[in-house]
């Protein structure tokens, strides 16, 4: 195949890109959209390029976050009666904060269920009261993204919620508030955006746990950096 045909099948292929996209806008697929998007520009255009090579314990975390993808390929709100500790709903299934439980758990073998739940033990009157609870439960105040924010803050790991890409490095954890009053929570990757200026990242935010390139697409609430105790960064 020569040059200039094979840059004629690349612009066919990013056109059939921008296409798909356009369509999706025009249905009004809604926040699946994105997610769509992204796979649609990876079956075109391959897989992303890395962004940074992470060291020590953010690569076992970036790397156990990436092993959810094809594995949790639905998203589930409902409220569920679990064990306790290291309890967990069925792998295909989960919220955005399962996403970061389960790396943690995956990574670490640091039981977020139980470390949340112990310092709402502690000090239940530093967590959010939006769920009008008299006190700590096991079964989803983990589950929940103002409670893991108000955790991490309370471990020290809060870092500035800029809007540099740079700031953010592979394993860092970014909440995010979606419209309608709506939080999220997501890990950001090693693997770099289409145009290479920022990492993507890794959540799950309707279909299944994704990566995708969305770290500034909603408002930042709150920036971590939380290495497991004991370990160093």
């Amino acid at each position: 195949m020569t040059i200039k045909r094979r840059s004629f099948l690349a612009a066919g292929l990013g056109f059939a890109a921008v296409s798909g996209w356009a369509y999706l806008e025009r249905n009004r697929i809604g926040r699946a959209a994105p997610v769509l998007q992204a796979e649609l520009e990876q079956a075109v255009l391959g897989p992303p390029e890395p962004y940074m090579t992470p060291d020590g314990w953010a690569a076992k975390l970036v790397t156990a976050a990436e092993s959810q993808i094809g594995k949790t390929v639905r998203y589930d709100p409902a409220y569920v009666r679990i064990s306790y500790p290291s309890g967990d709903i069925p792998i295909e299934r989960g919220v955005c904060t399962d996403v970061i439980v389960r790396a943690y758990r995956d990574a670490f073998a640091l039981d977020l269920q139980r470390a949340v739940h112990e310092d709402m033990r502690r000090d239940f009157a530093a967590y959010p009261k939006l769920w009008k609870l008299k006190k700590p439960d096991p079964n989803i105040d983990h589950r929940r993204v103002p409670n893991l924010v108000t955790y991490f803050s309370r471990q020290g790991a809060s870092l500035a919620n800029s809007k540099t890409p740079s700031d953010y490095l592979p394993g860092d954890v970014v909440a995010y508030l979606f419209p309608r009053a709506r939080t999220h929570i997501a890990i950001v990757s090693d693997r770099a955006s289409r145009d290479g200026k920022r990492p993507l990242i890794i959540h799950n935010s309707g279909l299944g746990t994704r990566r995708n390139d969305q770290l500034f697409a909603n408002r930042i609430i709150g920036h971590f950096r939380f290495p497991p105790p004991a370990v160093e960064s």
